[in-house]
């Protein structure tokens, strides 16, 4: 018998087929932004998409003999639109590690690139730019 297992905040996996390649998202809005991010760079408005993509925030250390790991963080996607790279997020909930996470990573970004934050809302994604 298959186990279902739940998300920790009751968000379900969902599985896209694209160019005959199945892909599991981890919630259902990021597999619907991935599917409408995969027509824009159809049609030519992003290019270079990626999924995700990790980033190094703090690298690890050394401190009396104990190790420290780096703190990396995931995004959901990495591409191309207007000549800068953006780097998004599909969220439901925002926790307090993502908040933390977030600052870090806008610290990172060089002035060009942009962070985006995407909520589904209904039928439609709502999206911020930091």
């Amino acid at each position: 018998m298959d186990r279902v297992t739940r998300h920790k905040y009751n968000a379900k996996k969902a599985v896209v087929e694209i160019d005959g390649k199945p892909i599991t998202f981890d919630s259902k809005a990021e597999a619907h932004r991935y599917q409408e991010l995969v027509l824009m760079q159809r049609t030519g408005l992003i290019s270079d998409l990626e999924l995700q993509p990790e980033f190094v925030l703090q690298d690890g250390f050394r401190r009396n003999n104990k190790a420290h790991r780096e703190i990396k963080y995931r995004a959901d996607f990495r591409y191309i639109q207007d000549g800068a790279r953006v780097v998004e997020d599909v969220k439901g909930k925002q926790t307090r590690e993502y908040q933390i996470k977030k600052k870090m990573m806008l610290q990172q970004l060089g002035s060009d690139d942009v962070f985006r934050e995407s909520q589904k809302i209904s039928t439609r994604f709502k999206t911020t730019d930091f």
